[in-house]
């Protein structure tokens, strides 16, 4: 396609994209919010022993403090936006696919459907592992200084730091996506993803202990033992699935 048409049918997939981001954050402000910030409250509790707690909270109430009077109005756009932006992930991911399609050959186009899937499910696969290791990752960070200091939490700061770790563990869970598009586009084959496993597994700890934004050991595993499932599995399917019809095509143009 031409330039202008590029540009064009790029306007048409933003503006799809930004239109269901906004659906879907109007939908969480209305619907999603309060059983979210319930929930992440509640891994609060969870994770910090009540000894830990500070005397306000002692008697068994489990709350977040709030510092200024903008903060609730803030945290409620924040998180309605980063739940927005998850269950617009489907349409989102589509979209991007929609937009790429035309440089992709008709076998190529029918991974569509899949491709916007498997992006929703990784995803929401990190979000779960985030949400699963918070508590016992709170727990450790507000431990690890001593029995000396009490732990009043500033909403704000909080609920920034469970959306970071949703994001970062959601981000972090395409990873095998990668792998197979780029072994889909003849980059990386399997062979050399074997050959290379262990500076992949050491390189895979220093990204997770950068990406995730509390550094504790528990989040830090939480993300790297995945992700070492992730680079195995990306290499059987392209040793299993992808290299084979590679070869078989080319079988095929041969004969040809």
């Amino acid at each position: 396609m031409p330039i202008l048409e590029h540009l064009a049918e790029l306007r048409s997939r933003l503006v799809k994209s930004i239109l269901a981001l906004i659906a879907a954050s109007t939908l969480a402000w209305f619907v999603l919010y309060d059983p979210a910030l319930t929930y992440a409250t509640r891994l609060y509790c969870e994770g910090v022993p009540i000894a830990q707690r500070g005397a306000l909270q002692s008697g068994g109430d489990c709350q977040l403090a709030i510092l200024s009077p903008i903060d609730p109005l803030n945290i409620r756009i924040r998180v309605s936006l980063v739940l927005g932006l998850i269950v617009a992930l489907p349409i989102i991911a589509y979209q991007i696919w929609r937009f790429v399609a035309p440089g992709l050959k008709t076998r190529e186009k029918r991974y569509a459907i899949p491709f916007a899937l498997a992006t929703t499910l990784l995803f929401a696969g990190g979000v779960w592992m985030a949400t699963a290791t918070l508590p016992r990752a709170v727990g450790f960070l507000t431990t690890v200084g001593g029995d000396q200091l009490a732990t009043f939490f500033q909403a704000d700061r909080y609920l920034r730091f469970v959306l970071f770790m949703g994001l970062a563990f959601g981000i972090a869970f395409e990873f095998p996506l990668v792998l197979v598009f780029l072994s889909m586009a003849g980059v990386l084959s399997s062979k050399a993803m074997l050959r290379a496993w262990r500076p992949a597994i050491a390189v895979i700890v220093v990204a997770a202990a950068v990406i995730t934004p509390s550094g504790d050991p528990v989040s830090l595993f939480a993300m790297a033992v995945p992700m070492w499932v992730f680079y195995f599995g990306a290499a059987a399917v392209a040793r299993l699935v992808i290299e084979p019809s590679r070869e078989r095509r080319r079988a095929r143009q041969l004969e040809g």
